[in-house]
């Protein structure tokens, strides 16, 4: 006999955002342009040290909601608060940005390069400079620290400007689209250097197309399509929108038992599946034991976050996100 009830857990309760330090506080946002509408009432909160992931497809409003954020474009509606600040540019020292269109002068040395990006969030030039060295050298990339950025790879040169965004150590990292253009070497290391920073306090918030870093990487998330958050909080509960599955194969084919399968019950083969009863489990394995169906395999299933957007987005919007991710994945 079999019982996997591994991919089964009840979803850990969380502290709720009112007892925790936000790092972002929007409300209701809305940002148009020449008469449309790419963000429609976007509501976030993000608290602090969490990673937080904004999912959705291309052209979703992602990117513009990000920059309504920092300050870099004003909302048409709605407010926001930023590390405690009303305007997020009085707080932009203590905020790295990598944006989604990446871009450093082709001229200068990698470390140069980071000293510079540090320089514009405030950082003193020359400690910006000796703090990039550093984290070329943390980061594997020491033997290029001189090296000019056209010399560099797409790949490499994202790695420097992604060390810029970190060299004046934020509270809070904002990046968008940051896994485009790395290889999966590569985007591995960069999820550790998430983590990483978020076991140090940072919050990070960062915008993706690709369900699986999302799945992997965050605290919570919202769901962004068609500039709208049909849904934003845990993972879990995202998840949570669709009832566990669960697979059954017994030895006897027939019995008591089956009057305790819910109705949604199929049989496909050798195996029954059906979403998990409100009353659970235990129910379904008394009658299972009590009628000695004789259990051979019993595994509950929660949904993965793919099937949850799908649920609350919508499929044209997971149909979309697929095709993003089709598209990157050919580059």
């Amino acid at each position: 006999m079999k019982i996997d009830l591994g991919h089964w857990q009840v979803a850990a309760s969380t502290q709720s955002h009112a007892d925790r330090p936000l790092a972002i506080e929007a409300r209701g946002l809305v940002k148009r342009f020449d008469g449309f509408t790419a963000v429609d009432g976007v509501d976030l909160i993000v608290p602090e040290g969490a990673i937080y992931g904004i999912l959705g497809p291309n052209g979703a409003g992602k990117t513009t909601t990000l920059r309504m954020l920092l300050g870099i474009i004003d909302p048409d509606e709605g407010h926001r608060r930023v590390l405690g600040a009303e305007r997020p540019h009085d707080v932009a020292h203590a905020i790295g940005y990598l944006p989604e269109e990446r871009g450093l002068y082709p001229s200068m040395k990698a470390f140069e390069a980071i000293g510079f990006v540090g320089a514009l969030r405030g950082l003193p030039i020359v400690e910006g400079r000796r703090r990039g060295r550093e984290l070329l050298e943390e980061h594997g990339l020491g033997y290029a620290a001189d090296r000019q950025i056209r010399q560099m790879s797409k790949g490499m040169a994202q790695q420097v400007q992604i060390l810029g965004t970190l060299v004046h150590e934020p509270r809070l990292v904002v990046f968008d689209e940051p896994f485009s253009g790395l290889d999966a070497i590569n985007q591995g290391r960069l999820e550790k250097m998430i983590r990483a920073l978020a076991d140090k306090g940072t919050t990070v918030i960062f915008s993706t197309h690709v369900i699986a870093h999302a799945e992997r990487l965050c605290d919570e998330v919202a769901i962004i399509a068609g500039g709208k958050v049909p849904f934003a909080g845990p993972v879990d509960v995202a998840r949570d929108r669709i009832r566990p599955q669960v697979r059954l194969e017994t030895r006897e084919p027939d019995g008591l038992w089956r009057a305790a399968l819910p109705a949604d019950a199929r049989k496909e083969g050798r195996f029954w599946h059906f979403s998990l009863p409100e009353s659970g489990v235990e129910p379904l394995l008394r009658a299972l034991i009590e009628s000695e169906a004789g259990i051979l395999t019993l595994s509950i299933e929660r949904a993965g976050l793919h099937d949850a957007f799908v649920a609350i987005a919508g499929e044209a919007a997971a149909r979309a996100l697929e095709e993003n991710a089709d598209t990157e994945h050919m580059r």
